[in-house]
């Protein structure tokens, strides 16, 4: 296989993937990180930075630049839960950004708030990726923002 072809991989690999390289890069900051045997409460690790101090992390993963959304039901906002997401373009390295819940109540065109009042669609919070928006995520890249917390 080509180096970076991430088109080749199924949905299941990449997604995988990219937690395996999620997980990795906390360790390498000094985390203690823990995975979910059963995510049903939409948490794909826990990294421990201290005694005091962890974090739940819910990963996403895209190859293009589309919609990513966390179920309000399982995405509670609050200060320890974060959205690492990875975005991979083939012949290219991973892009890894780190998006903090309570970023959502200050939505923008790329973090979005979904009700959908009346319809079947669960509420949602949102990432609008796209070309117009990713300047956007620039301020979410994964070592700034792990250096703030």
């Amino acid at each position: 296989m080509e180096k970076y072809k991430w088109s080749l991989l199924t949905p299941l690999q990449i997604g995988k993937y990219a937690e395996f390289l999620v997980k990795m890069k906390f360790t390498l900051h000094g985390f203690d990180v823990y995975s979910a045997e059963i995510d049903d409460k939409g948490i794909d690790m826990i990294a421990r930075k201290d005694d005091r101090t962890y974090y739940d992390i819910q990963i996403k993963s895209s190859r293009s630049l589309n919609y990513i959304f966390f179920s309000k039901s399982k995405f509670d906002i609050r200060d320890n839960l974060m959205a690492a997401i990875v975005l991979f373009f083939d012949d290219e390295e991973p892009h890894f950004y780190l998006i903090p819940s309570i970023a959502w109540t200050n939505g923008n065109a790329l973090l979005v708030s979904r009700d959908y009042e009346g319809k079947k669609s669960e509420p949602e919070w949102g990432i609008n990726l796209s070309n117009k928006n990713l300047h956007l995520l620039s301020e979410f890249e994964f070592e700034k923002i792990l250096h703030t917390m």
